[in-house]
């Protein structure tokens, strides 16, 4: 049987996020702005038509929000991460051949389920149906024989109405298929990003249609094997498989803009031990130890009028480890030796290197067991407590209290309540 691919993204996922919990937002132009309130990371189909680019700093845009009424809303990757969770629960309801891609994106392979419909259409509809129904969020689909064509074809159902949210490339005469093609830029093809899209405009490769007549071999050589699997993929072969289980990342980075410029030592300090107990946390939840980590600290680059300072150290670990006082001990170490007065911080993060599978990692010699074994228990512990009560409600003295975090923490003036993860937060029908 040959593989049927389906992605599933959600429209506009910040914005929609904030739509279930305040229906008044429907149609109202809005942008959800990056940390600090910078810039535009999610914007409505109303403000896209107003010609608002993704990245537009806020600044730029105040004088057109006045003008048209665009409400602008702080990230709250609390509630999203949460809202993505929710979709992916639905999602393994139709089958569990699923791989998250992204936090808004999912591949499903289909072909084994769709003798419960009638055909594509109806599952796609099926899908877009009971997401919406569960998680109140509007998601497309689009449906091919490979994850690019498929890919492909949710790019068309998010942009051509006539779709009505589902699109399937596989089911569609060649002709059709090739005309859609011939109307869509080659950009928009799946790991072909901007520079790579001009260096393929200059060899006369506009649409997707042209890159489809490539030859496989000829764009190898040029830009890769990456590039010659795209253009067997767009041809209907499929060369790259459903990833279920997301590979550890080789690299773990926690880092922050502050809402405000730092000077102490005592401030960046605590942002140091939150970062490093956030990244301990994502170490854990992939099985993984670190030999090494990475602190930075760097001042604002963009006031070139005041006193730069842009430093970083690697502190190796006697042992990898996964532990958070382990890597907090060792972040704060590297602080002190990289830290210098009289100079206004802007930012500062954790980067974990040498990551290992923590199963298969080489023991040492005289490696205390007893003392490794209670480590373990006590990192389970405080990740279920705060897993289940909110993020840190255990955390190291080293990671300040709410009160003491005010200076540095990221500015986020209009950030949303986590409506699913606060008790004290919860939605209120009236």
């Amino acid at each position: 049987m040959n593989p049927l691919f389906a992605l599933v993204d959600v429209n506009n996922f910040y914005v929609s996020c904030e739509r279930v919990f305040q229906p008044k937002l429907e149609e109202v132009p809005m942008v959800v702005l990056s940390n600090n309130d910078g810039c535009a990371v999610a914007r409505s189909a109303e403000v896209k038509a107003l010609g608002v680019k993704m990245g537009t700093p806020w600044f730029q845009m105040e004088a057109l929000a006045r003008k048209h009424g665009i409400q602008a809303y702080s990230s709250n990757y609390t509630l999203y991460g949460d809202m993505s969770n929710r979709v992916v629960q639905v999602l393994r309801g139709f089958t569990p051949n699923l791989e998250v891609y992204s936090i808004d994106e999912s591949f499903l392979q289909i072909e084994t389920v769709l003798k419960q419909y009638q055909d594509t259409i109806e599952l796609g509809q099926g899908i877009r149906q009971k997401v919406k129904d569960i998680t109140g969020l509007p998601v497309c689909v689009g449906i091919g024989a490979s994850k690019t064509l498929a890919k492909l074809a949710n790019h068309l159902a998010k942009k051509y109405k006539q779709f009505s949210g589902v699109c399937d490339v596989n089911v569609m005469s060649k002709e059709e298929l090739y005309q859609w093609m011939s109307e869509t830029e080659v950009g928009e093809v799946w790991g072909v990003g901007r520079q790579i899209a001009k260096k393929l405009k200059a060899q006369d490769i506009h649409s997707v249609f042209d890159l489809l007549q490539a030859s496989p071999q000829a764009m190898r050589q040029e830009f890769g094997v990456v590039m010659e699997r795209l253009c067997y993929e767009l041809r209907g072969t499929s060369c790259l498989k459903l990833e279920e289980v997301a590979p550890a990342k080789q690299q773990i980075i926690a880092s922050r803009s502050f809402g405000k410029l730092v000077t102490s030592q005592a401030e960046l300090a605590q942002s140091v031990a939150t970062h490093a107990a956030r990244a301990a946390e994502k170490l854990r939840s992939q099985d993984s130890v670190t030999g090494a980590l990475t602190v930075f600290i760097q001042t604002n680059p963009f006031k070139q009028h005041e006193p730069q300072h842009h430093q970083s150290i690697t502190i190796p670990l006697t042992d990898a480890s996964d532990n958070t006082l382990t890597l907090t001990n060792a972040a704060l170490a590297g602080l002190k030796q990289i830290y210098q007065p009289n100079f206004r911080y802007k930012k500062a993060g954790v980067i974990l290197n040498l990551i290992s599978d923590k199963p298969t990692i080489q023991q040492s010699l005289f490696e205390d067991v007893e003392s490794k074994g209670k480590s373990a228990s006590l990192m389970k512990a405080v990740d279920v407590i705060n897993t289940r009560f909110g993020n840190a409600v255990i955390r190291s003295a080293a990671a300040g209290t709410n009160s003491t975090k005010e200076v540095w923490q990221m500015r986020s003036n209009n950030k949303s309540p986590n409506y699913t993860t606060k008790w004290d937060e919860l939605p209120v029908a009236r």
